[in-house]
Parts: structure tokens; C-alpha cells; sequence
């Protein structure tokens, strides 16, 4: 298993109201590596700390198809980010194959982009692109096939759950195209402070990371009932029980 990192929308009030010391914070429980959200208006903050306490950013979540690609592009140059996601692509266009390849065919647009400048584009999946069914196929499955290996997939491998799909299943048929891992934990429901510290809950996180060895894990809690850090440092601690 690859070092994990940790997104850092489950900080997020923390982050917003003392960026540094959530970083500083976060460095203490062990973590070397964070996933930034809103990438192009964070970066100018994030970026003092993490190189004074020698954080990376190997991925970062951005809108791309709906957002401005070159202050994507030159925020993640700024934090040697190496892949950017788009975090979500508006859900009515992953119900027809036509969507979907168009959808495909814009992030491989988007792709070419980046790569000029020696960064990669990825898609991260919420419920709805396993849920829907083409063909009875997957819209995420469908969206994988059209890319090809252009673009880069982060599987949240608890809303792939959520939305029906075994998510040990879904890596193996993935493979290589997955990147990176969103690792939460918790019963399977759609209520965010349903969500637990990974390996507390019901996924059976040891077997999801071994289907895909080669992505990076990212810890990841939409919400959480309890206090947010404590669920943090359980999650680190696990991981690297794990490891």
C-alpha cells in the first residue's frame, strides 16, 4: 500500500479558519501528503505551509469541465500537484452513452491540455455514475472505456458502495486507470455524519486497497457525528496498522 494522504474538505472548517495549523495538525498525526479541493482559490494560501513542513500534493480536486482549466493547470504547477480531478461533472450527463462519451471526450480534451504542460487530468465519482446503468454497464464503466488511459479515475470507493457496485469488483475491472483511492468508511448510507474513521465501519477497506495496489489511498470523511480529528488520527493509525 502507497503512503496515504488525506483530502482536505474532511478539515475543511479547521482548514478555513486556521490553514496553517490544520496543515501543522495534520503533519503531527502522521500524514505527508494532502489533496487539496478548490485547488485555483487555495493555492496561494496553501502554499507556505506545506512546503515549510514538507507536505505534497500528488493529487487535488478542481472543476475543469465546468470551471477554468489554465487557473487549475497553473495553481497545481504552483504546489507540484500532479494530477488534477475534477470533483464532479454535473450528474444529468450520465443517464445516455451520448452523454457520457461526451463527457469523456471533453476531459480527454482537457487532458491534452494539461499534458503540455506535465500534468494529468483525473474524474473522481460520487453514487449517481454507478448507479445509472447503460446497457447495463456502469455510466463510470463507460466513462473508463472512453477515456482510455488519456485520463486518470480516482474511485470514492464508499459512494461506489452506496451506489450498488462492489468496489473491490469495480478496481479489478478498472485496473490500471485507477490512480487513486478515496478511503472512507461507515454503513453505506447517503447521510454524510453516517460516515466513520476508516476501519471502523462495514467496507472491507483491507481488501479494497489490495484490488488496487498501485493508487494512492486518500483518507476521506464528507462528515462525521463525532469530532472530525479524532476520526482523522484513527483513520492514519489504521492505515498504517495495515501497512
Amino acid at each position: 500500500m502507497k503512503t496515504p494522504s488525506i483530502q482536505l474538505y474532511t478539515v475543511r472548517e479547521a482548514l478555513d479558519a486556521d490553514p496553517a495549523g490544520t496543515l501543522e495538525r495534520l503533519a503531527t498525526i502522521g500524514f505527508t501528503q494532502v489533496e487539496p479541493f478548490g485547488l485555483d482559490a487555495r493555492a496561494a494560501v496553501l502554499a507556505e505551509p506545506l512546503r515549510r513542513l514538507g507536505l505534497t500534493a500528488p493529487t487535488a480536486h478542481v472543476k475543469l469541465v465546468d470551471g477554468d482549466p489554465r487557473a487549475a493547470f497553473d495553481a497545481a504547477e504552483s504546489l507540484g500537484v500532479s494530477t488534477v480531478i475534477d470533483p464532479m461533472i454535473d450528474p444529468r450527463r450520465w443517464t445516455t452513452r451520448e452523454d457520457v462519451e461526451g463527457v469523456a471526450a471533453e476531459l480527454r480534451g482537457l487532458a491534452a491540455q494539461a499534458a503540455d504542460r506535465g500534468l494529468r487530468v483525473g474524474y473522481h465519482n460520487h453514487a449517481f455514475e454507478v448507479e445509472n446503468r447503460i446497457d447495463g454497464v456502469p455510466a463510470l464503466e463507460i466513462l473508463a472505456a472512453a477515456v482510455g488511459e488519456a485520463v486518470d479515475l480516482e474511485v470514492d470507493t464508499y459512494w461506489a458502495e452506496v451506489g450498488g457496485v462492489s468496489a473491490v469488483e469495480l478496481l479489478s475491472r478498472l485496473g490500471e486507470q485507477v490512480v487513486a483511492l478515496h478511503v472512507k468508511d461507515g454503513p453505506r448510507t447517503r447521510e454524510n455524519t453516517d460516515q466513520v474513521a476508516v476501519g471502523s465501519g462495514d467496507l472491507p477497506v483491507a481488501e479494497i486497497l489490495a484490488a488496487a495496489p498501485q493508487a494512492l489511498p486518500v483518507v476521506e470523511l464528507d462528515d462525521h457525528a463525532g469530532e472530525i480529528f479524532a476520526a482523522v488520527e484513527a483513520s492514519r493509525r489504521f492505515l498504517a496498522d495495515l501497512a
